[in-house]
């Protein structure tokens, strides 16, 4: 696994908790723009060929 790989997949992997801990917190704007990284990073992966497993959240 190369580097971009490992990267992107770790950024997903954070901001999937982060979203899931603004969620349980009722934080709307934090879930809103955790949600909204979260689509960006997966967008950016589909781009380059990395696949990525299903949601977690």
């Amino acid at each position: 696994m190369d580097a971009f790989t490992a990267g992107i997949l770790q950024r997903i992997r954070n901001t999937e908790s982060d979203l899931l801990r603004a969620r349980e917190s009722g934080d709307d704007f934090l879930a809103e723009v955790e949600q909204s990284e979260l689509e960006d990073l997966r967008r950016l992966a589909a781009e380059h060929g990395v696949e990525v497993g299903a949601p977690t959240c």
